[in-house]
Parts: structure tokens; C-alpha cells; sequence
């Protein structure tokens, strides 16, 4: 029997995504039969280290966000040579920097939204760009810190004093229309789901995960052209970024204008949220992949450095 240690917690604003994650993957491990420590993660690497004595056949990464979805915690596992899920240290590392996977993706040819990194105490004073745009932390993930600046809107100022993500921040234009999302299976773009947020606004941290804050329609009912370019696009930045295992991408889809619109790649997730609530279960399921086999895929695909 494969014994599957799985990491789930973290330090990272994600802290609670990934403990939805980690139950839902130990409990259909268990189902797949594979033999599972949980090992909740907290500040104590050393603590980890220890967990995973005696060493497992496989870690399971659960985590989210910082120290365990940038290349740290693929780091470690690869110096202790046990393989592990999702994405290695170089992809990791590059997908969780906006502005570093902006710039793989544009030379990629890529479709990518206009923007800058601004200093954030600058924000204060002007607008950097035309109204509206959108204000990103670069390291962080599940919409967490993203806001949007509208026509007529004076949040800049608070927004620029509150700001807890560092110096600096991703400005980019604000693109109109809808939600796309794309998952990645190793060389296979699965579907394109569209996802209508319940605020009526955009994707945010709620609507991501909260029962009912958001409604997912796969296959998303969009242009013929575009759901085929979105497949391509995903399965491109996939591959640009060096990912393996699973990964997802975002995109907007301008359609405001009418079919077919301006398609737009946001970003590249290398660790998709598991929760009861995400986007990866679903469009696996839709071709037939329960959540237990979904899990299983990903152990026997699991790969370090050594």
C-alpha cells in the first residue's frame, strides 16, 4: 500500500482554503487506498521534517499560498528526495509571482492584460492608469488583497494606507465581461467552465469559497472560438511555466462588444483549491473522473528533483 502523507494548513492568508483542501483530499486517499498521515502545517518546519519520519512513498501538497504553493515547501521535499504533487520549486516559484509569470507568458505569445507594478505609496496621490483598473497583490493568491478601481470611486487613499502585501503592487487594466476558468491534467486541458460571481462583482476570496457565492456552468456557453482558444492557452502557459501535475488558469473574456471577444489570460494556479466549492473536482467530474480517482492521479504523478 502507498503510504501519502498529506500537507495541508500553512501560515499563509490561504491558511483556511487549505485546511478545506487537506480534509477532502485525506478522506478520498483513504477511500482510493492509499495509507495517510496528516500532517497539519503550522510554523515549525522542523515540525514537518519530523512528520515525515518515517519517510512516505509520496507527499500529497495541500497547501495554499505563500511558503507552500512558491517553490519553499518543493524546496525541502526535494532535498529530503520524496516526491511530492503539483508543480516543482522553478514553476511554483513563477506562477506565484504575478509579474515574473506575466512576462513568461508574454514572451509566450501569450495573451496577458496591459499593466505596471506600482509603488504602493503612489497609489496614494494618482492613478497610475485609466479608470477602472485593478489593484493585485504580486505574491499572493484566491483573490486575496485584489481591488478594483472604478469611475468615481475614492478608495485609493485608504486602499494605499491599509496595504499589508509590501511596497509594491500589480496595477492592470479592469477587463469587462466574463469569468473563464481552464484546468490542465498533465498534457490535457480539461474544460472551460463559467463562473458567475453571486456579488455580482468579480471572483473574489467569497465567492471562491463560500456555500452559494458563486455559480459555475461547464461547458461554459461561450464562442466556439474562444472555448477552443482558451483550451490551447491554458494547456501553452502550462507548459511555459514548466508546471506538472494539475494546474488552472483564469481568464477574462471581453464579449461586451459581442462573439467572438478579446480573450485574456489572468493567471496560472499550480495548486488548484480541492475544496467542496472548487473549480479542478468539477471539471474532472464532467469527464468522468470522481474526486477519490482525481486524488490517486495525482500521487502516482507525484515527482521530485532526485
Amino acid at each position: 500500500m502507498t503510504r501519502v502523507a498529506v500537507l495541508y494548513g500553512g501560515m499563509s492568508a490561504e491558511r483556511e482554503v487549505s485546511l478545506s483542501t487537506g480534509r477532502q483530499v485525506i478522506t478520498a486517499l483513504r477511500e482510493a487506498g492509499y495509507e495517510v498521515t496528516p500532517v497539519e502545517v503550522k510554523d515549525d518546519l522542523a515540525a514537518v521534517i519530523r512528520a515525515l519520519d518515517p519517510r512516505p512513498d509520496a507527499v500529497f501538497n495541500a497547501l495554499h499560498g505563500r511558503f507552500g504553493e512558491d517553490g519553499a515547501i518543493q524546496s525541502v521535499l526535494d532535498w529530503l528526495a520524496i516526491p511530492y504533487t503539483h508543480s516543482g520549486v522553478r514553476a511554483s516559484a513563477l506562477a506565484m509571482d504575478k509579474v515574473a509569470a506575466k512576462a513568461v507568458f508574454a514572451a509566450a505569445g501569450l495573451p496577458v492584460p496591459r499593466g505596471q507594478v506600482v509603488d504602493i505609496a503612489a497609489l496614494e496621490h494618482n492613478d497610475p492608469m485609466p479608470l477602472p483598473y485593478v489593484i493585485k497583490p504580486i505574491n499572493e493568491g484566491s483573490s486575496v488583497g485584489v481591488e478594483i478601481m472604478r469611475e468615481g470611486g475614492n478608495r485609493r487613499a485608504a486602499i494605499a494606507a491599509s496595504w499589508t502585501f509590501g511596497a509594491s503592487a500589480l496595477v492592470e487594466e479592469f477587463i469587462p465581461g466574463r469569468e473563464l476558468t481552464v484546468a490542465v491534467m498533465g498534457e490535457k486541458a480539461l474544460a472551460v467552465t463559467e463562473i458567475t460571481a453571486a456579488n455580482g462583482d468579480f471572483y473574489d476570496y467569497e465567492a471562491k469559497y463560500a456555500d452559494g457565492g458563486s455559480r459555475h456552468v461547464i461547458p461554459a456557453p461561450v464562442h466556439p472560438e474562444i472555448y477552443t482558444r482558451a483550451m490551447d492557452v491554458a494547456l501553452r502557459a502550462h507548459r511555459a511555466l514548466g508546471c506538472r501535475g494539475a494546474s488552472r488558469c483564469d481568464f477574462r473574456y471581453d464579449d461586451t462588444k459581442g462573439e467572438p471577444g478579446r480573450l485574456v489570460l489572468l493567471e496560472l494556479n499550480t495548486q488548484p483549491g480541492l475544496t467542496p466549492t472548487s473549480l479542478l473536482p468539477e471539471q474532472a467530474a464532467h469527464l468522468g473522473m470522481s474526486f477519490p480517482q482525481l486524488c490517486a492521479w495525482m500521487v502516482e504523478n507525484a515527482a521530485c528533483r532526485a
